[in-house]
């Protein structure tokens, strides 16, 4: 059972390789139900390939990972896929499917467990998503924004106690990133696992109970990001000076990047 505070994910001592390139090297963290994890640092730096060993569609070469209290490869793929819903950074179909065909594709883990109740779950995750607007459209005449949110909903309509975000506002406005971080707090708030990759470090200070920074594959710090993302951290992690000031309004960082006038 899940529940707040519990852990959902422990990895200690975490690397991984691919042929000679070590990918990730002694990561250690958990992954509270309840709690919004943001995994933040520079491109190359591992967040997705920490992602990937998470989901179980990438197998950690060393260390160990548990989901639940169980190895996470002792997982069977029905079970994970109804543990655990991934939102990835391509949002890509095929054939010509709806946008209300795409989210509805959410509930196909839970096929034959006698839920009644699908349609009403999937008109809810068009809702949250702000696409319900969008569900006859086909999924390939939207644009970059409209699928990324249409992606969201598929994984809102899976219904999993623990959800991953790959660079969810990568693609969308200002006003449907804080949409879709402030749908992920409100899932936390529902005793949900969540993990979210994000390169805006000042949205993951404003939306993340913890932040665990990364850089060269290596866990730099993890922990509340009013301690991770600090100025001489960033600096060294990015390699550009920056400015971290307190939100007047929150007391969160928000992170800026230093300009010569």
């Amino acid at each position: 059972m899940s529940g707040p505070g519990r852990v959902a994910y422990a990895l200690d001592d975490v690397g991984y390789r691919i042929g000679a390139a070590q990918i990730l090297t002694g990561v250690s963290l958990e992954v509270a139900y309840g709690r919004v994890l943001a995994l933040v640092g520079p491109n190359g730096a591992g967040k997705s390939s920490l992602l990937g060993i998470l989901t179980g569609d990438a197998r950690a070469t060393s260390g160990s990972v548990t989901l639940d209290g169980r190895a996470l490869s002792q997982h069977r793929s029905r079970e994970l896929s109804r543990r655990r819903s991934v939102l990835l950074q391509a949002n890509q179909v095929s054939f010509a499917y709806t946008a209300y065909e795409v989210v509805e594709m959410g509930r196909a883990p839970w096929i034959g467990a006698d839920i009644a109740d699908d349609g009403r779950i999937i008109d809810e995750a068009l809702r949250r998503a702000d696409v319900a607007h969008l569900a006859s459209r086909v999924f390939s005449s939207l644009s970059g924004g409209e699928r990324a949110r249409v992606s969201l909903a598929r994984v809102l309509a899976q219904d999993t106690p623990i959800v991953m975000l790959d660079e969810p506002t990568a693609a969308l406005d200002l006003k449907h990133q804080e949409d879709v971080l402030r749908i992920a707090r409100e899932l936390a708030s529902r005793g949900r696992a969540i993990v979210v990759v994000l390169h805006d470090l000042s949205l993951a200070a404003a939306y993340a109970d913890e932040v665990a920074i990364l850089h060269g594959g290596r866990l730099q710090a993890f922990g509340p990001p009013v301690d991770v993302l600090t100025e001489a951290r960033i600096e060294h992690v990015y390699e550009t000076p920056v400015r971290v000031i307190a939100d007047p309004d929150t007391g969160r960082p928000i992170v800026l990047p230093r300009r010569e006038r």
